[in-house]
């Protein structure tokens, strides 16, 4: 059976203006009318992540993405293909602020 899951392949995303780095981390997720849940975090660039989903969110649906310490994020689902979504945030990363995050991701 050569069936894809009903969210399909992660499509072929667009070029990014940045790179997305492969990390290990943990964030809190919010769906509207839901409540926080953690989330694994697999991979993060200034634009967006990769994240394994506990709920299943909708294609274009927005979440909220907290990491400790950060104020949250605005993001918008780009694809789902359980257990793993992708996420593009509203506004990017400032890079100062990526870089602690990147540092403190990588440090655990």
């Amino acid at each position: 059976m050569d069936e894809e899951p009903d969210g399909g392949a992660p499509p072929q995303p667009e070029r990014e203006a940045h790179e997305r780095l492969e990390v290990l981390g943990e964030a809190s997720l919010r769906r509207d009318g839901s409540s926080n849940y953690r989330v694994r975090v697999f991979d993060l660039s200034q634009e967006g992540c990769k994240v394994e989903i506990v709920e299943r969110p909708g294609v274009a649906e927005g979440v909220w993405l907290r990491f400790e310490g950060l104020e949250a994020l605005h993001a918008t689902v780009t694809w789902v293909a359980p257990p793993l979504a992708g996420l593009r945030f509203d506004r990017p990363i400032h890079l100062a602020v990526f870089e602690a995050l990147m540092r403190k991701l990588k440090g655990r």
